[in-house]
């Protein structure tokens, strides 16, 4: 009998486990939390990509006045590219590489637009880290507007939180090349890494950014080698914000969205406190990633009004520290080089990238005055990044002049 009960016991502790399991399973179904937990998951992967703010709550950058329209030039695409002395598909690099929209502008036209896996030319794609490069230009802007003082200031001077930490005395400029010095995990594949708990600790938890990045450390000289660490510009965001007394996406949306002219309505993902992440996550249409693109290309102006500083785009284009030159370089972690938040190719062309993880790309090339505009939800994207240089390069060296 005293088994029986037992079992029974059992039985039901099992059954009312299961229940609750269940029922926090589905709970977590319905929450906000679960786009976050399937975000990178193959199944979801695309779909979030272009539908961040179910993943992460946003702000918006509106678009505001005339747009800077694009003239149509139609023109078909190279059926190959050359990729370490082979002559390779690029039909099947663009479905290698899971694209999801390519956008490509010469001299003022669209010659090459295609939306892929559902996507379409409303749809806002997430940037991931080309969002550095749009915060390079807001920098840039504050120093002209007068509420950064210097680039070489420190960037404790700006956010008191941070002064006591190893960010305290590093120059803004440091920070803008992912110089800093200090010491950063941006290992994705680590649950525990200071990435992966940098977004755990600002959303689940609800802990302020500034909080986190004051309990970072300095290992190197800033200055002295360049390193891809995402805090950088976690800590530029909250310089932007503290010295312009402005939100990152309303400077945004009023320095630079409505000025050059967008088409569409973004947006600026946000942790839980409002602020947004520095360090990634606008969420905006392929042509409107190519507008910005296109303000690089005509060195900050559009139609004869200038935007961003025109100093402020050569320097961010055109490193002269020797950490931060292309090719096999001792002091960098990486062969291409790194100005403000912009990438240089190995063997450069003039032509430099915004580069977002999963392979999201804005590549401009003065010399043949084409954009190009590549978003993606490739699981690869490391070890593409070269490869998609050299696409860019062939499809760019293909389109006819007028």
């Amino acid at each position: 009998m005293r088994a029986h009960r037992l079992t029974r016991l059992a039985l039901w502790t099992l059954a009312t486990l299961a229940l609750l399991i269940l029922a926090g399973f589905l709970w977590l179904r319905q929450s906000p939390y679960w786009a976050g937990i399937t975000l990178f998951s193959e199944s979801h992967r695309v779909e979030n990509f272009r539908n961040m703010a179910r993943v992460f709550p946003a702000r918006p950058v509106p678009r505001d006045g005339d747009v800077w329209a694009f003239d149509s030039a139609p023109a078909s695409l190279p059926e190959h590219y050359t990729f370490e002395g082979a002559q390779r598909s690029l039909d099947a690099f663009l479905d290698r590489t899971q694209t999801t929209g390519l956008l490509v502008v010469r001299n003022g036209a669209i010659t090459h637009e295609q939306y892929r896996q559902g996507a379409s030319d409303s749809s806002l794609f997430t940037s991931w880290s080309m969002a550095k490069s749009v915060l390079s230009a807001l920098i840039g802007i504050a120093l002209e507007e007068g509420h950064i003082d210097d680039i070489r200031d420190p960037i404790g001077a700006y956010v008191p939180a941070l002064a006591g930490s190893g960010y305290g005395d590093v120059p803004i400029e440091d920070a803008l090349t992912m110089s800093s010095g200090v010491a950063f995990d941006e290992d994705y594949d680590n649950p525990l890494s200071d990435i992966n708990m940098l977004f755990i600790r600002a959303m689940a938890m609800g802990i302020p950014v500034d909080e986190t990045l004051a309990g970072l450390e300095r290992v190197r000289e800033p200055g002295t080698y360049n390193d891809y660490i995402s805090a950088d510009s976690m800590a530029l965001g909250l310089v932007l914000e503290a010295a312009t007394g402005m939100r990152v996406a309303d400077y945004l949306a009023s320095r630079i969205w409505g000025p050059m002219g967008a088409q569409a309505d973004a947006s600026w993902s946000t942790d839980r406190t409002g602020r947004e992440f520095g360090l990634c996550c606008l969420n905006a249409t392929l042509r409107d990633y190519a507008r910005f693109g296109r303000l690089y290309l005509q060195d900050g102006a559009r139609e004869g009004r200038q935007i961003v500083p025109a100093d402020w785009v050569a320097a961010s284009v055109a490193p002269t520290a020797e950490h931060l030159q292309p090719g096999d370089n001792p002091n960098s972690f990486w062969s291409l080089g790194y100005g403000y938040k912009w990438w240089i190719p190995e063997e450069p062309q003039g032509d430099f990238l915004a580069i977002g993880v999963w392979g999201q790309y804005i590549h401009v090339d003065p010399a043949r005055d084409t954009i190009i505009v590549k978003t993606s939800a490739d699981p690869n994207f490391d070890d593409n990044d070269q490869e998609s240089i050299a696409a860019f390069r062939a499809i760019a060296a293909a389109i006819p002049d007028e």
